[in-house]
């Protein structure tokens, strides 16, 4: 009797240590079950707010969700035929390109493209450029500098230096069409706010890159996943160690447009030019890296009724990032300061530290060219006069 009373007592025990436990796991897995339903709820959350691209990836930014599904029907914007005084102005910084509206840009786009002969060096389906052209122009967000207008412009430029060089009697088809295409994407969904806030409020971006050209590696990640698309792919018919080479190509020109890296790029082109040769390869990158860099800032070398309205746009640009820096209790990026900035003194440090010492050492390899090619023609006066 006594033995079974023990017994009972025992198994007691462990019942009751049983059903302690049991609590204790179902109060745990009620906690499981909240915490995964407080993730869910946030994870929506924050889909909601960083809704962006149709895409794999989601941005920081919330403005302007553009789409990089791609277009199987047939683009429609209209074709106008250029004027022969629209063509021979193209070639030319004298451009004016607040003339004209998107669907023109887009058109200009095309036809320089066929102009260069990169449509029939890479084999492409004009419909699938159309396509390739339009879902590039979906891509740049409303920014008041950085956007699609802002992309048609160095485009310009960069069609426009191919020809004022001529460039095309000393580059093969496959660098213009990197210069080309480089400077169409250099700038594809710029959210409006600079490397310098993006590595400092700890970004998406700035993280996803490890503060290394957030901006200029994502403009490349858009670029390069809208080509992986079919339907955009203007280099779908060339082999796959061209396009690979392409491709390393246009990063290297975007990740050169980082004004961080402006000092190192232009002092590399220094270091060349006096020996200068089109058939070293690595000359020919470091000169393709300074074009498209004077390309992006060539807003100041066109006329003052077209680079005015330039310079308001980028002062919009960079006042809203510094005023969202107040906001965000983050450092003030001091030439983006609406209280300390004004206009002339912006200009002035912009275009006698950054603009000039870039295009006069392009324009002294422009005039070496010259020199090169026509020994004699040109005198030491002449030389002066073709500088100045």
């Amino acid at each position: 009797a006594f033995r079974v009373t023990d017994l009972k007592r025992e198994v007691l025990e462990r019942l009751a240590v049983l059903e302690r436990r049991m609590e204790i796991e179902g109060l745990k897995a009620i906690d499981i079950d909240k915490c995964k339903t407080e993730l869910k709820n946030l994870r929506d959350e924050m889909e909601t707010k960083s809704s962006r691209l149709n895409c794999p990836c989601r941005f920081y930014y919330t403005e302007d969700a553009k789409k990089l599904n791609p277009r199987r029907d047939v683009p429609t914007y209209p074709k106008y035929t250029l004027s022969t005084e629209t063509i021979e102005a193209l070639k030319k910084p004298t451009f004016n390109v607040w003339h004209w509206e998107h669907n023109e840009m887009l058109s200009c786009l095309e036809f320089m493209y066929h102009d260069l002969g990169l449509v029939q060096e890479f084999n492409m389906n004009p419909i699938t450029l159309k396509r390739w052209l339009l879902c590039v122009q979906e891509n740049y967000r409303t920014n008041p500098f950085h956007n699609f207008r802002h992309c048609f412009c160095v485009t310009q430029m960069m069609y426009g230096m191919i020809h004022l060089c001529s460039l095309q009697e000393k580059m093969n088809k496959i660098e213009l069409g990197v210069l080309m295409t480089s400077a169409v994407c250099h700038d594809l969904d710029h959210p409006g706010y600079n490397n310098t806030y993006q590595i400092n409020a700890h970004t998406e971006l700035a993280i996803r890159y490890n503060d290394m050209s957030p901006l200029e590696n994502h403009h490349c990640a858009v670029a390069f996943q809208i080509l992986a698309q079919p339907e955009n792919n203007i280099f779908s018919n060339i082999t796959p160690e061209l396009f690979k080479q392409i491709r390393q190509s246009i990063i290297r020109l975007i990740l050169a447009t980082d004004m961080a890296k402006h000092g190192e790029i232009l002092e590399a082109f220094k270091q060349v030019l006096p020996n200068f040769d089109f058939c070293n390869e690595e000359h020919v990158k470091t000169l393709q890296m300074v074009l498209i860099k004077c390309c992006d800032i060539s807003n100041e070398v066109r006329p003052t009724k077209v680079a005015e309205p330039w310079v308001d746009c980028l002062l919009e640009e960079y006042f809203m990032q510094s005023d969202r820096e107040k906001s965000e209790g983050l450092p003030v990026t001091p030439f983006m300061d609406r209280d300390k900035v004004t206009k002339p003194k912006a200009q002035i440090g912009f275009i006698k530290f950054v603009l000039l010492p870039m295009f006069e050492s392009v324009m002294k390899k422009r005039l070496w060219f010259r020199l090169y090619e026509k020994p004699g023609i040109i005198t030491k006066n002449s030389w002066k006069l073709k500088k100045r």
